[in-house]
């Protein structure tokens, strides 16, 4: 789901804080319900050779030499956030450090983007638009899987 449209339009209107907080808060949310729900399906496929050689083993391995760095980074950056959290989970990166990553890179890019929303001023409806072109990917592919059914 796109969410920087929605933090830039409440970090205006609420502030820089308590935007970030809450987005941050919102985001350790979906996290945790991502490790519970999705380790034990890693974990299930993780030990099959495709994930364990080439170019995957190969990415787990420098992967496990600073997990919590690569999951922050990955988190304050534009870079995917989804296959570092496959890795964290095929790793068994415990739930109490991946979480801390996950606000160590979110929260300070949820702060950015809370600022940025003060400092240029964008109207509503520009936002929404934005958000919307944001989501036409995800909706093409609900649509796509549905129809394939």
């Amino acid at each position: 789901m796109p969410h920087e449209p929605v933090v830039l339009w409440y970090g205006a209107r609420y502030g820089i804080w308590s935007t970030a907080l809450i987005a941050t808060a919102g985001t350790l949310a979906s996290a945790w319900v991502d490790h519970r729900a999705f380790v034990p399906l890693i974990r299930r496929v993780a030990h099959r050779p495709f994930f364990a050689e080439g170019m995957v083993g190969w990415l787990r391995t420098r992967f496990a030499h600073a997990p919590f760095a690569v999951i922050a980074v990955s988190g304050l950056t534009p870079l995917p956030f989804f296959p570092f959290k496959a890795m964290a989970f095929a790793e068994h990166y415990p739930l109490g450090r991946y979480l801390a990553a996950v606000a160590a890179g979110r929260f300070p890019r949820y702060l950015l983007l809370a600022w940025l929303g003060i400092v240029i001023t964008v109207p509503t409806w520009v936002l929404i638009a934005l958000f919307a072109v944001m989501l036409l990917p995800s909706v093409r592919l609900a649509w796509r899987r549905r129809s394939v059914r």
